[in-house]
């Protein structure tokens, strides 16, 4: 497993009965994760005078109960980056810590290349990787559904001192996107994609992601460059198993560019265990440059 061990603002202090403890620039959150199953002794006193817990409802969904008053949003630092934290109403906070082993990587990458790098960020929701590969020198194309998560990406990046980037920022379904550009004969030298398990589209169009994801991803290699450097899948979905994410790259990508394909769980360190919670999976396809 892949941990994302460098935050300095994050932490994911316990979790045991299906909940995480953790700390947002030291404002404490409990929040369900069904990842988390065992149910070992809950010592920390924070479980019980946390600022805030998010409890399930039995008709779906849930609301956030506030124990202690805290501000509407506030912002969390990974390195240069700066994100805009906002509890919502489906129990997310507007950032996915674990993904920062991948923006780790992606900015690796990138600045390793020595050339220009263009990157297509799908389904980039509040702007993680897109502001970590615009950090590294990239221009990024970056592509969400919603209208309310772009905006909040370009609030990440103006927090972030990089509105200046040339960053694209696109309201639209993924595949229809990609469809056009392939038609406009644009391409990419890098793509990430981090599908939800479903989802729709602006205009109501259905995702699910077992259904869909092979198609998609044969329609993206469309997308790629002439000297592509890597592409990146991430799965929450528990059903797409890190090896079956690998075999699509491989089949889909070797035979054409060559490189290598590798894949495993990401996950977050639980500072009270001295194990790691699994948070995901990616894949991803790099070219023999970068090796």
């Amino acid at each position: 497993m892949r941990t994302a061990s460098e935050w300095k603002d994050y932490k994911l202090i316990d979790a045991s009965d299906g909940m995480r403890l953790e700390s947002w620039a030291g404002k404490t959150l409990c929040r369900p994760d069904p990842q988390i199953i065992w149910k070992t002794e809950k010592k920390n006193p924070l479980w019980r005078s946390c600022d805030a817990i998010y409890h399930r409802s039995d008709k779906g969904g849930g609301s956030w109960e506030f124990k202690k008053q805290l501000p509407e949003s506030w912002k969390i630092n990974y390195g240069e980056l700066c994100f805009i934290i906002r509890p919502t109403g489906f129990k997310h906070t507007g950032l996915f810590p674990e993904q920062a082993v991948n923006w780790d990587l992606s900015r690796k990458m990138i600045k390793e290349a020595n050339r220009p790098i263009s990157v297509l960020n799908l389904f980039a929701y509040t702007g993680g990787a897109t502001l970590a590969c615009a950090s590294a020198g990239a221009s990024v194309c970056h592509v969400d559904a919603s209208k309310g998560m772009v905006q909040w990406a370009r609030d990440n990046a103006a927090a972030s001192g990089l509105s200046g980037r040339p960053i694209r920022w696109i309201v639209d379904d993924c595949k229809k996107f990609v469809e056009r550009e392939i038609r406009r004969n644009k391409s990419y030298d890098a793509i990430i994609m981090d599908p939800p398990s479903y989802g729709r589209g602006p205009s109501g169009e259905v995702w699910k992601l077992e259904d869909s994801i092979y198609e998609l991803l044969e329609l993206c290699v469309n997308a790629l460059s002439e000297r592509p450097l890597f592409f990146m899948l991430n799965s929450y979905t528990a059903g797409l198993s890190p090896s079956v994410m690998s075999y699509m790259l491989a089949a889909l990508i070797k035979p054409k560019f060559g490189g290598s394909v590798s894949a495993d769980e990401i996950g977050l360190p639980v500072e009270e265990r001295g194990v790691s919670l699994p948070a995901g999976s990616t894949a991803i396809w790099k070219s023999s440059e970068t090796e």
